[in-house]
């Protein structure tokens, strides 16, 4: 069966299709020829997810999935959240993770959280998963794998930072990986 994840984003095709496996292929927008800027205009993880996959569903009739992740910080009121990916008004992850650690300055209330939330439209129904993992946030920049907040975030339990774990380890524990799995969990339910 084929499911377009409505993303571009090389890292989350890889991660999703890890955790997903052979028996449900994932294409991405360019696959289906989509280059629009798909709205994210909520103010929820759970909006921006459900405004991707109406987007592709009503352009295209395809059923889809779509995610909004990011990352929530306590002492920074839950910020950057649904910002995470411009939080410093651009794109550039380490602008972005830079302005973090500043606004963190020696703040000894570091804990945080990751969250993703998937918006499953399938059989013109809409579904929703959600994963989360708390962690905290270190001083600096640890490892050189993974992506966007990942070398300055520590999970819950672990001394290692997310981009210093393999693709294998961060999959098994991850925010998407949780949501992904819930979402795998009910394709293989519904015998899809």
């Amino acid at each position: 069966m084929a499911l377009v994840f409505a993303t571009n984003n090389t890292h989350k095709l890889e991660e999703v299709q890890a955790i997903i496996g052979d028996k449900f292929s994932i294409k991405s927008l360019t696959d289906i020829g989509c280059s629009d800027d798909i709205p994210e205009t909520g103010v929820t993880f759970e909006e921006n997810a459900k405004q991707k996959t109406d987007y592709l569903f009503h352009k295209y009739g395809l059923d889809c999935f779509g995610d909004d992740s990011g990352l929530e910080i306590d002492a920074l009121n839950g910020e950057p959240g649904v910002y995470s990916a411009r939080y410093s008004g651009s794109r550039d992850m380490e602008k972005n993770i830079d302005l973090v650690l500043s606004r963190l300055g020696d703040n000894p209330k570091r804990t945080a959280r990751f969250r993703t939330v998937i918006s499953l439209f399938l059989d013109q129904q809409q579904y929703f998963f959600e994963g989360s993992i708390e962690g905290r946030i270190i001083h600096e920049r640890r490892g050189s794998g993974g992506f966007g907040y990942d070398p300055i975030f520590i999970p819950e339990g672990y001394d290692k930072t997310f981009a210093e774990m393999s693709p294998e380890e961060k999959n098994q524990i991850s925010h998407r990986a949780i949501a992904v799995g819930k979402l795998a969990a009910f394709l293989k339910e519904d015998n899809r």
